[in-house]
């Protein structure tokens, strides 16, 4: 019966610990050369022999363990708690080998820790590029540890390092390296007689931050204070001479082992890259191009493949209604079923897009530089430059992007950030804003190359991060705090990405779409289908009486338009209808009409669901006349008082501002709750955003009409 072994990896930031977790357990969490991807524990197994495999836990990165955010502070409490279900046999300890006494310094506070480690030089082969050569052996014996060579984006090492782990033993063998006990040796004595340990380091740091353990009881907790008042411990003094204490160590270690014959040109390359890529004028034109590319390719070289689901969409519903038989059924699956489903599909190719291009630009390091430029103009609206890292991320999703601002220090910056990210445009409004724009926006090119429509979205997404600063700039003034806060961030070195993590990308991002959002929206698709095709028995019956009639007159005007008309007049007052109705009154100063109050009362769960909502309206409007794509229904509406089109270019983009604004995401709501521990900030949020959307859906439309 084969053994597992509990492993944690733990290492800085962006050091590579999630590709190697990803290679040695063949999952696939997300990774960059992003730092801050990780920010939760991730658990995983890797078979290490025949008799052996090992439980994989994928720890936050950090610099150091006396924690200065959430997710940081989740290493501590897994490697000091005993009893925590992940607390570890063995530590991998991930260190990047063309920064190495950087990285040691982690390493030499896990190893006082007195839990067996292994030391994986990751990136070794970028290292040797560099000119930089480690002495392997030599560091081996100094630290008393096995430490391997690897290089997780090449894959090579990984079999020496499983036979590494394989062959530690419980008993710990790194050598003892800083003495702490000098530093407050009668406090840490005391303690140490409390916690029943003979562990000066494990004592010091339960002094420095027990208030972070859970496992203490209330008076343990109280006993620790009292032994740091009777003994004046200064933690943030003590951490500093720590610190200082162990880069002497680290000295010492790495003296002779290391040999950098590359120091002169190491940054050269990234260097002259910066200084044009972030430069203060120049930086912030390239990034105004790159988005403008994103957005101009989301709509180029999407437009061939979406022509073709769209037409295949539009021949299964032709061909069904042609050769099944007529009847309830066939209109559910072709109506209902078929018709949601297309408007989904449709937009899988602008999805995979987005994403592959977000992929390529965290892959290289762009995204760390955007969040450096952007620092000093977040500090005035209320936020610090870690808040991009989320905005960014809320590109693709608010949800995880609000997890990610765990890495966020201070509590204020948190807050803000957290209630203005689902302002940012998500990937579930781009399927909303491209089909608003084909229909308002002309398809013409300024000077023959620029598109009208990729800069109508582009500035959706303009408008979005506008409003996400304006409202933190307005919340710095709300939010009370005292705390400073302040922002240290290491720039990765430019890479080639990773084709394959790029391709995996597109992939998976494009199945949670399908998945995820399409699991509601065909179900939304077909309670809808139900609701727009019956209604109140009487009123349907009094149409069927009105129609019968006109088709026994026999009048050729009106025969010509007979099952269309009956359509309408059905579609209106059928339960769907009668609901939109009910609130047109509201939402008619917007410009919008029933038919499109039906889709924001379909899509307040997810607003995805306001596409697939228009395709079952309109497909149930329609009935067999007219199978053409979504985009040609909502084209050729009018509306029954004017004859003018339904979406004209005030209602259009009356309708965007609010998807731009609105809080439709139960998803986001939920996180936000999990995130805060209160609901007071969700029903904040979720106000806030509803007043705004309307607000601004209200300007719009009075002042265009």
């Amino acid at each position: 019966m084969a053994t597992t072994l509990k492993i944690a990896l733990v290492g800085n930031p962006n050091t590579g610990k999630s590709t190697l977790f990803n290679l040695l357990t063949g999952l696939n969490q997300k990774i960059g050369n992003f730092p801050g991807i990780t920010v939760d524990k991730k658990t995983g197994f890797c078979k290490l022999s025949a008799t052996q495999q090992a439980e994989i836990v994928d720890l936050p990165g950090t610099y150091s363990l006396y924690p200065k955010s959430r997710d940081e502070s989740i290493v501590f409490q897994v490697l000091a708690d005993k009893k925590n279900s992940s607390h570890p046999d063995l530590i991998v300890l991930v260190a990047d080998a063309t920064n190495l006494r950087r990285n040691l310094l982690l390493y030499s506070q896990v190893a006082d820790l007195r839990i067996p480690v292994v030391l994986a030089l990751n990136m070794t082969d970028m290292a040797t590029k560099e000119g930089i050569n480690i002495n392997i052996d030599e560091l081996s014996k100094r630290l008393g540890i096995q430490v391997v060579a690897i290089s997780a984006r090449s894959k090579t090492g990984l079999e020496a390092l499983k036979q590494a782990i394989a062959n530690t033993t419980t008993i710990p063998t790194q050598v003892d390296g800083t003495d702490v006990n000098v530093l407050a040796a009668a406090a840490i004595d005391e303690t140490k007689a409390i916690l029943a340990t003979d562990n000066d380091y494990f004592a010091l740091q339960i002094l420095h931050q027990h208030e972070h353990l859970e496992i203490y009881t209330a008076q343990q907790h109280a006993n620790f204070e009292q032994i740091k008042k009777s003994h004046q411990f200064e933690s943030s003094k003590l951490q500093a001479a720590e610190t200082i204490a162990r880069y002497r160590y680290l000295s010492t270690v790495l003296s002779g082992v290391i040999e950098d014959t590359g120091a002169s040109k190491k940054f050269a390359f990234s260097d002259k890259i910066d200084s044009i890529l972030t430069n203060r004028f120049w930086g912030f034109f390239i990034f105004l191009f790159i988005l403008f590319f994103i957005f101009n390719a989301i709509f180029s070289w999407s437009a061939y493949p979406m022509s073709l689901i769209e037409g295949a969409f539009g021949w299964i519903a032709k061909t069904g209604h042609e050769y099944l038989p007529d009847g309830i059924l066939t209109n559910l699956l072709l109506d209902g079923v078929v018709a949601g489903l297309g408007g989904i599909i449709v937009f899988i190719p602008q999805i995979a897009i987005l994403f592959a291009l977000i992929s390529i630009l965290e892959d290289t390091g762009y995204m760390a530089r955007v969040t450096f430029m952007m620092d000093k103009i977040m500090r005035k609206f209320g936020m610090s430059g870690k808040s991009v890292v989320p905005m960014i991320g809320s590109f693709a999703c608010a949800v995880p992007s609000i997890m990610s601002a765990r890495n966020i220090e201070n509590w204020k910056d948190r807050i803000i950030t957290i209630m203005v990210s689902p302002l940012v445009s998500c990937s579930a409004r781009l399927p909303v804003y491209t089909l608003l724009i084909s229909l308002i926006i002309p398809d013409t090119k300024l000077f023959g190359f620029v598109s009208m429509q990729a800069l109508a979205l582009m500035g959706m997404y303009l408008i979005s991060i506008i409003a996400a600063v304006t409202v933190a700039f307005v919340m710095k003034f709300m939010i009370k705090a005292t705390e400073k806060s302040y922002f240290i961030m290491e720039l990765p070195v430019y890479r080639m990405p990773r084709w394959s993590n790029v391709l995996f990308t597109m992939y998976e991002k494009s199945k949670t779409f399908v998945f995820e959002a399409g699991k509601v929206i065909i179900a939304i698709s077909i309670v809808l289908w139900v609701m727009a095709t019956y209604g109140p028995s009487e009123k349907f019956q009094q149409i069927e009486t009105k129609y019968a009639k006109i088709e026994m007159q026999k009048d050729s005007v009106q025969i010509s338009t007979l099952e269309r008309d009956k359509s309408a007049e059905k579609l209106e007052n059928s339960y769907a209808g009668i609901l939109g109705r009910s609130i047109e009154p509201v939402i008619k100063p917007l410009g919008f009409d029933w038919k499109i109050g039906i889709a924001l009362i379909t899509s307040f769960a997810a607003r995805e669901a306001f596409v697939g909502t228009m395709a079952t309206i309109y497909s149930v409007d329609n009935g067999e006349e007219n199978p053409g794509t979504i985009r040609d229904k909502m084209r050729e509406a009018r509306n029954p008082e004017t004859g003018l089109p339904v979406f004209t270019f005030a209602t259009g983009f009356s309708l965007m501002l609010f998807y731009a604004f609105a809080m439709q995401c139960m998803s986001t709501v939920a996180v936000v709750y999990r995130e805060t521990k209160s609901w007071k900030w969700p029903l904040i949020q979720t106000v806030y955003m509803t007043a705004m959307a309307y607000v601004a859906s209200l300007i719009a439309y009075q002042f265009l009409k």
